[in-house]
C-alpha cells in the first residue's frame, strides 16, 4: 500500500497594520500626488491579471508538492508491471526511443486525468471522506485479490 506523505501548505499571510511602514499607509489621493502621472497607471496595467491571491502556497510550498509528487509516483513505479512491460516492448520493438516516447506520454495522460478527476472532486468532497475512501478502496482491491489468489489455489 502506498502512501504519499503530507505536506502541509503554508497560506501566504498579509502584514497586519502595525508591520505596515508610513510609505505603506499613504493615504490614495496623497499617493497619487507624490507619484508621476503615468506610473499608477503602468503598474496596474504591468501586474493586470499577475495578482497572487492569499491562498496560494509560496514557491517553497510548490517545490515541496512537486518534489513529493514526484518522489511518490517514481518510488511507486519503480519495478511495477507498467516499468515491466515497458521494458519488455523495448526489447523486442528495436524502436525504445518510440517505446520511451509513447509511455510517456500514456502516463501524462493518465496523470492528468487523475488530476482533473482529483480538481473537480475536491470541490465536491471534503478531504477527510477522499482519504478514507481512498483507503477503503485500496482495502477492498487488496481483499479482492487476496480472495482471486486463494480461490485459484
Amino acid at each position: 500500500m502506498i502512501v504519499t506523505p503530507h505536506i502541509p501548505v503554508q497560506p501566504v499571510l498579509e502584514p497586519s497594520i502595525s508591520e505596515l511602514t508610513a510609505s505603506e499607509l499613504t493615504a490614495p489621493d496623497e499617493l497619487a500626488a507624490s507619484e508621476p502621472s503615468g506610473s499608477l497607471n503602468e503598474a496596474a496595467s504591468s501586474n493586470e491579471g499577475h495578482s497572487i491571491s492569499s491562498t496560494s502556497p509560496g514557491v517553497k510550498a510548490e517545490v515541496q508538492i512537486f518534489l513529493s509528487t514526484f518522489l511518490t509516483i517514481f518510488l511507486a513505479e519503480i519495478g511495477d508491471k507498467t516499468q515491466l512491460a515497458i521494458l519488455l516492448m523495448s526489447a523486442e520493438s528495436q524502436s525504445p526511443w518510440l517505446v520511451f516516447l509513447g509511455a510517456g506520454l500514456a502516463l501524462i495522460a493518465t496523470s492528468l486525468c487523475g488530476v482533473l478527476l482529483g480538481k473537480w472532486l475536491s470541490t465536491r468532497v471534503s478531504p477527510k471522506v477522499l482519504d478514507k475512501s481512498a483507503g477503503l478502496l485500496l482495502l477492498l482491491i487488496s481483499a479482492l485479490l487476496t480472495w482471486e489468489f486463494f480461490q485459484a489455489n
